[in-house]
């Protein structure tokens, strides 16, 4: 029994590593090659990690995110997901454009980086 539990635990936390990390890797298009802001997206991280780039990030519109208590959520896909504190990126903002990195697993929806912009 105790090796039966010991096999089916190992078995739980591999299919949890290859499903959980094989959609957090970044991808770069070149579309924003020639951005002169190119550099500071591919430079941003949060405490989570680093947020990757422009082509990586998602603009939020204003109605598609709120901060509620020092908190932030964003709408993505039609439901409301909760931004973790260490997601939030500090710094200012100089897109201008509430940007979010999503990461989508199986396991649904996370928050890599949030960068807030200003609401209307």
């Amino acid at each position: 029994m105790d090796r039966l539990k010991l096999s089916l635990r190992c078995a739980l936390l591999v299919a949890t590593l290859i499903l959980s990390t094989g959609s957090a890797m970044g991808r770069d298009d070149g579309r924003f090659k020639d951005s002169p802001l190119k550099p500071w997206f591919d430079s941003l991280r949060s405490h989570l990690g680093p947020c990757c780039s422009d082509a990586d990030g998602v603009a939020v519109a204003d109605p598609d995110w709120d901060s509620h208590n020092g908190h932030y959520r964003v709408r993505l896909d039609g439901e409301w997901v909760d931004v973790p504190d260490e997601a939030v990126i500090t710094e200012p903002n100089r897109a201008g454009r509430t940007m979010v990195w999503p990461v989508k697993t199986v396991f649904g929806i996370s928050i890599r980086c949030f960068m807030p912009g200003s609401m209307i």
